[in-house]
């Protein structure tokens, strides 16, 4: 089974809400996550944070602390996550995602996560 390496940002804003995406492809197609990605050979998890942002989002992100390690299984792959609390420095444009939408705490739930965002969530750490 393959096993990937990516980064997430869990990017917040001074409304206590917690921005999030929608996948806009692939089999996990209209499932929600944190926007983030592979990591490269050679990328620390920092730059592999920024460059996937600026992939994702054509924005640019200040990266305030590390979270956590996520490990899961998925039916075709292993995914190390690691989570980056994080904010926006500018806006975004949509590039990969049909949607996006800030959250509020009480609203997390409201969305048909990926099944390890959804774990991040719930530890509700941020």
């Amino acid at each position: 089974m393959n096993h990937i390496h990516v980064v997430a940002a869990v990017i917040h804003d001074n409304k206590d809400r917690i921005f999030v995406t929608q996948r806009g492809y692939g089999d996990m197609k209209g499932k929600w996550e944190f926007p983030g990605g592979k990591i490269e050979p050679d990328e620390t998890h920092e730059e592999a944070l920024k460059r996937e942002i600026r992939e994702e989002l054509a924005a640019e992100i200040t990266i305030e602390r590390y979270l956590e390690k996520i490990e899961w299984e998925y039916p075709k792959f292993r995914m190390t996550m690691y989570c980056y609390l994080c904010h926006l420095d500018s806006g975004y444009t949509l590039k990969e995602h049909s949607a996006a939408r800030w959250l509020k705490r009480n609203e997390r739930f409201t969305v048909d996560w990926l099944l390890a965002d959804r774990t991040l969530f719930q530890k509700a750490m941020f």
